[in-house]
This record gives C-alpha cells, structure tokens and sequence, in this order.
C-alpha cells in the first residue's frame, strides 16, 4: 500500500524518533555518571558493532572533546599507514677525523632519527658496534647530531608541575633512556640500613645520603624518602633524607635528569669505559660529516613494535617520537609538530577520514589543545578494523584485565580478554576506546569522552559501559 504525501513526514518523523531513542545513552550507564557528580553534557559517547549502519549508542557523538591518551590511537594507526608496520629507526654513529690503528684523532659524531626507545641495552648494543670496529681512544669529543627534528625550548614542568617525571620528557632526534635514571632502594643483608644504587651509575649524577632504615608498613614509600632532587644542564645531585620501611623490600624509581647533550654524553662516557675504551672529552652540537659512510649504526625494534609500547603502555614520549618522525613522510628534516599534524590530516583524508574537529599538538594525548570527536574515532576504529593494518593495529590495545593500562581493571568480571582498549588520563579527562565483544560472537568499537573536573570519578560508568556491550544488558536496554 502506498502512503499518502501527507502520511509520509509523519512517519519518517516517527522513524528518526525511534532511531534517536535507540541510540540514546542507557538509563542505567546515565545514573552511574550522575552518581558521581558528572553531568551527560560533559561526557561524548559513541558505540557501534562492526557492520552495522546505525549506532548502538550515540550522545554528542559530534562534540570536539580532550581524548588524553586515547589520541595515540590516532598517530599510531596513521604511523602504521604511513611508514609501514616494518619501519626501523636508525642511529649511526661517525668517525671526524683520522682513524690511526686503534685511535680515533678527531671526534665521534653521534646522529640521531628520532628512534622513540634507545635502551640502556640497545645503547650498550652501539658501543659495542663501534668497539667492535677496533676502537678504542678517542682523542676529540662526542658531537651530537640532533637536527632531524627541529629544535623546540621545552619546559618539562609546563603540563602539570612535574618536571622530573620521565613522561614529561621532550621528544629529541637522539633520544636515550627517556633521560631517565633509575633510583633502586633495598634494605641491605644485615637489615640495619638501606641500600640505594643508581643505574645507570652517570658520573654527573651524585647521590647524598641514604634514607634511614625504619619497621612497620611500606606504606607511601616515595613520600617518606624526603627525597630532594637538583637537576641542572650537566649534572644532578640527589639526596633521601627521611625513611624506608624494611617492608618494602626492594623498590625503584625513575626520574629524568640533565639535558639531552649531557645525559648522552654522561652515559657513552660510562659504557665506553665499561667497554674497554678511551675517552675523555665532552659534548658539543654539530652536523655528520658529509659524503662520510656512518662506523656504526643501530637499527631500532620494528614499528608494530613500538606501537604495542605506546598503546598498551600508554608511553608518552615514545608517541611524541613517532608522531614527529611522521612529518618526514612529507617534508624533509627537521620535523615539526605542525607538519606532522598535516601528514596525519592528509593521510587520514586518503581513507576518507575527514575530521574538522581534529587538533593535534603533540600526538601523545599530553596536552590541554588536543580535541577529537567520539565519533570520528570510533570511524577511525572501525576504519583500522577493516584495513590490512588491522592485526598490528588491533594487537597493540591493552587486554582487559590482562595487560597493559587495563591490566588490573575488570579483574571481577567475565568481560576479561573480551575487550581490547585504549585509555585516557588527565586531570579533568578520562577517556576510553577500544573494541568489545558482545554476545553471539558480535563486534562493538566503544568510545567515550569525559571532560570535567569530576572526571576521575569516572571509572565506575566507563566499566559498566563496557560490561554492559559485552554481557549485552546495553544492548537489551535500548531494545
């Protein structure tokens, strides 16, 4: 029977209100939010299984909302497009001057290409590279090259007043450690004073004093250290002038010291010698020589590699790297913040995925600019999902209550192994992304947004929101 002209906008209006009603968020996931003193106006949700054309849920799906860390989903699927899941970085290292038999008279150039994880192992690796060439003395200094990303005056204590935090490092094209060193602290054999080592054991970094040995509960054991810390360009002093409980056992904490130059320098003066050579001289910026092949080179882990590092760990610094490094796939060094947004832009634009809203800063997710919309990511997420980039994609999520920042959330529930997520966390900001499955085998991507300064009360909605797709109790709510 054909309808009427006149029946026809009633009934289409009749349809838009069922779809709307069905997509609206659940009562129950509503009130969990509101609990916690979060009005839905400060919350952008948007859930959808995989093949079908309307959304589960959708609540101000189009609002431009602060992911977090919930934004390297972005640069690290744009990064797997863009240079390849194989992708290497590379660190080379060169001779500028005469090499006579074992002795270099001149200097070592070190270059960087903004590799996001040198390890103490991997750095240990190059210098075991270059003793293997048969050298030994080095009568110059280490001279740094450092121009594959342009330089940028970084405040490391600008984002939240932690300036020795290692996730407030600053990208650097020679990147080592995170800058970082690790402060190991253990009650000694005889139980009557602790221990504390410095590894690397930097030769600019001075330790005063131990902390006193103490009974009772470990407790918070980072504030009883009465720790101080005076970190300068070129050297560092730390001191522990309060306590340690013989509870604790053996703990450790990372901070980040010195500049780039200094702490580069500090750790190839360290290993150099632990290797058996000779080398007494400082640091210095400066250029590769030209038409000169490198003595040395290490290549980095693949990129499907760090991907899995950024993603599951939810590592800052490494994100800050790669997505630097992607504005190379455009523009010749040095890279830039901006251009590499652009790379990103356009990529995404090629796989039809136009974000207006879209604002990249520095691609980590660190940062009070950055905005996307829930429902642009979860286009991203569904986009990654049918793309031949998907397993590298995929397997870089945190498993619930398995790995990574999900490790110990959903521990009670049977949704365990049963969602693959990346999340976010700010003051004001938590976040979540990923993928869920449902009943019957089914595919949802969630995503969900929270910007308000109740926002670490979050957790409880967001946990249930998943919960809910995966036992299908959501699904049966909008029915």
């Amino acid at each position: 029977m054909r309808l009427s002209r006149a029946l026809r906008p009633a009934m289409l209006a009749a349809s838009l209100i069922v779809a709307v009603a069905q997509a609206a968020l659940p009562r129950v996931v509503a009130r969990a939010f509101l609990d916690e003193g979060i009005p839905l106006s400060a919350i952008s949700v948007y859930v959808r299984e995989i093949g079908a054309v309307r959304p589960l849920v959708s609540h101000q799906p189009a609002k431009p909302m602060n992911p977090a860390s919930t934004m390297k989903l972005v640069t690290t699927f744009a990064a797997l497009g863009l240079l390849g899941p194989d992708y290497r970085w590379k660190t080379e290292a060169y001779a500028d001057g005469a090499l006579a038999g074992s002795t270099l008279e001149g200097n070592l150039v070190l270059k960087g290409y903004g590799d996001p994880k040198i390890t103490i192992e991997q750095f240990q690796a190059l210098v075991a590279a270059l003793r293997a060439t048969g050298l030994v003395a080095i009568r110059g200094d280490l001279v740094l090259d450092r121009d594959y990303f342009a330089p940028v005056p970084h405040d490391p204590g600008a984002f939240d007043a932690e300036p020795l935090r290692p996730y407030n490092v600053g990208p650097d094209a020679l990147l080592v450690n995170f800058k970082s060193v690790r402060f190991v602290f253990a009650p000694n054999t005889a139980g009557d004073a602790v221990n504390v080592r410095i590894e690397p054991a930097l030769a600019n970094v001075v330790l005063h004093g131990a902390p006193r040995l103490t009974s009772g509960e470990c407790g918070d054991w980072r504030s009883d250290l009465g720790a101080t810390f005076v970190s300068r360009a070129d050297g560092a002093d730390a001191s522990f002038g309060g306590r340690y409980s013989i509870a604790c056992g053996e703990r450790d904490w990372y901070v980040a010291l010195l500049d780039h130059p200094h702490y580069v320098l500090a750790m190839f003066a360290y290993y150099w010698k632990e290797a058996g050579g000779s080398f007494s001289g400082g640091v210095r910026e400066g250029r590769a020589p030209a038409n000169t092949p490198p003595i040395a080179t290490l290549q980095s882990p693949p990129l499907y590699d760090t991907v899995r590092d950024i993603n599951k760990l939810s590592n800052n610094v490494m994100a800050r790297q790669v997505f630097l490094t992607l504005a190379t796939t455009e523009h010749a060094p040095p890279a830039t913040a901006r251009r590499s947004a652009d790379a990103v832009r356009h990529w995404l634009a090629k796989q039809k995925l136009n974000f207006p809203e879209l604002v990249m800063e520095n691609g980590s997710g660190l940062s009070r600019r950055e905005r996307i919309a829930a429902q642009s990511m979860a286009r991203l997420l569904l986009a990654a999902d049918a793309s031949k980039l998907r397993g590298d994609f995929v397997s870089s999520l945190a498993v619930a209550a398995t790995d990574g920042t999900v490790r110990k959330r959903f521990t009670d529930d049977s949704v365990a192994d049963q969602a693959l997520l990346k999340t976010g966390t700010l003051e004001g900001v938590r976040a979540l992304a990923g993928y869920v499955y449902g009943p019957g085998a089914r595919r949802y991507v969630v995503v969900c947004f929270v910007n308000h300064r109740n926002a670490s009360r979050a957790q409880p909605a967001l946990d249930m929101l998943v919960e809910g797709i995966y036992s299908g109790r959501l699904q049966a709510a909008l029915r």
